[in-house]
């Protein structure tokens, strides 16, 4: 069993605080380590190495700091088959899923790397003679990145990659739940060079740890990937100092099936989009339309394939489709929110239990539901498990208004042949990502950014990256 200390200021310490928390394997329920749970005192060690190390980080020119990004991709790369066996043992993440999160983590270290020399500022015509007035962007100083478990490494790169190109130091709390990825990777990066302070990695709870960092006037910018409740207290954390957030948040998104659809596309995109990692993923298809003259082939369809799927060890070598919820709570939330479906009416076609092949984890049948209404718990709350109700719809206008109808506002999709219908739906559903035809996953380039209660600012890309920027005008005059 593994021990993990703190990272702060360039060197592994142990935390103020005796105290740990155990992280287990979600399939076996054995203990993998312990990491610190950390004091208010180690978030301000960690601060404090942060501000310090600044100046001189945003000193440098960009090409220097993105030479530090592809030094992290080139590690991720040189170890990626190691640190593939650690996320898939720390959150049951099937092995050839965690092969790509650590895959693609490298990919964005390297992309962001390439905006060093894209960062652009503006030259604005004066009223003045002899006068220019020149936009910059700058860094904005300390950034704070709150992960979740679900992605816990790729979700790290997006707080640290963006933050440290920018010219801004950066301060990492991982999820107490899958922590070690994050921590061997920082172990991995101890001989690149980086400078003392530019980087930090503070384990424990949100309320001690996450509240002290969110809470300190030092910090710049939070950037949030997790529940409503907690954006909801980073916001009240932020509120005293103005500190800027960008948050990340739930998902309940729907799925729009017409009747001119690619039958065999929309029901594979839309069970890989309801079952990838076992359903925790923010922008997994939720709830699906389906238009009613189809609704019983699509049904059809979509049973056999949710029967088909494999639930198995995350390291089989069957090629599984899911394995193990990463937590007994996860595990007890999606089972009662079934339960409750049930006793409201919704019939089970398929699941609708834990899987009885294993003598330990929290693995959970893929479940197909229908019967279901739009005002019932199962369609307006998220779920975050392998859990799909269907419903029907008459037109499309119907439809869109039934998935407008939610406090969420993530992701969306439209299975169409016809451009028209596609278009109107994409102008007419009310979140920050639509996709046509094909599964709900973003891309790097793009932009993942909530609506509603989904979240504010948001990652990736070109905009994402401006996040940790901030404007400053110069009006110069000369003689």
């Amino acid at each position: 069993m593994k021990e993990f200390n703190q990272y702060i200021n360039g060197k592994f310490v142990k935390s103020t605080s005796s105290e740990v928390t155990e992280v287990l394997n979600p399939c076996t329920e054995e203990v993998l380590s312990l990491i610190p749970k950390g004091s208010i005192t180690d978030a301000n060690l960690a601060l404090d190495a942060a501000q310090g190390a600044q100046h001189a980080w945003k000193s440098l020119t960009a090409i220097e700091r993105a030479s530090y990004l592809h030094k992290m991709a080139n590690v991720i790369r040189e170890n990626r088959v190691f640190l593939a066996e650690t996320l898939a043992k720390e959150q049951a993440k099937v092995i050839g899923l965690a092969q790509v999160e650590i895959d693609v983590t490298a990919d964005y270290y390297d992309y962001n790397a390439g905006w060093a020399r894209r960062i652009e500022g503006e030259i604005i015509q004066s009223d003045r003679k002899k006068e220019h007035i020149f936009l910059h962007k700058a860094p904005i100083g300390v950034a704070v990145g709150i992960c979740p478990w679900n992605f816990p490494f790729f979700v790290a790169a997006r707080k640290i990659a963006p933050s440290l190109v920018t010219g801004n130091t950066c301060i990492v709390k991982p999820s107490c739940i899958a922590p070690n990825t994050i921590l061997e990777f920082t172990k991995l990066i101890e001989n690149i060079g980086l400078p003392a302070g530019v980087l930090n990695v503070v384990c424990g709870t949100g309320p001690v740890v996450g509240n002290a960092l969110t809470s300190s006037p030092i910090t710049g910018i939070i950037s949030l990937t997790g529940s409503v409740l907690a954006g909801q207290k980073v916001m009240e954390a932020a509120s005293p100092n103005l500190t800027k957030v960008s948050l990340e948040l739930g998902g309940k998104a729907p799925a729009i099936v017409c009747a001119d659809a690619n039958m065999d596309l929309a029901v594979n995109a839309v069970v890989s989009s309801r079952i990838i990692f076992s359903g925790q993923v923010c922008n997994c298809a939720e709830r699906v339309y389906v238009e009613d003259s189809i609704f019983d082939e699509f049904m059809d369809k979509v049973t056999t394939k949710m029967s088909e799927l494999k639930v198995e060890d995350a390291f089989s070598t069957n090629n599984p489709d899911m394995s193990s919820m990463v937590s007994k709570d996860q595990f007890d939330k999606v089972a009662e929110m079934v339960e409750y479906a049930k006793k409201e009416g919704a019939e089970v076609l398929v699941g609708g239990g834990p899987s009885t092949n294993f003598d330990k984890g929290y693995f959970y049948q893929p479940t197909l539901l229908t019967n279901v209404k739009q005002d019932m718990q199962i369609v307006q709350e998220e779920v975050f498990g392998p859990v799909l109700p269907v419903m029907k719809f008459g037109t499309l206008d119907e439809a869109i208004a039934m998935a407008n109808d939610s406090e969420f506002g993530l992701t969306s999709s439209i299975f169409s042949e016809n451009f028209n219908k596609v278009m109107h739906a994409c102008d007419q559903l009310d979140f920050g990502e639509t996709y046509a035809n094909r599964e709900h996953f973003e891309a790097i380039q793009g932009f993942h950014a909530g609506w509603k209660k989904s979240g504010l600012g948001g990652a990736d890309g070109k905009h994402g990256m401006e996040e940790y920027l901030q404007t400053k005008v110069v009006y110069a005059q000369y003689q």
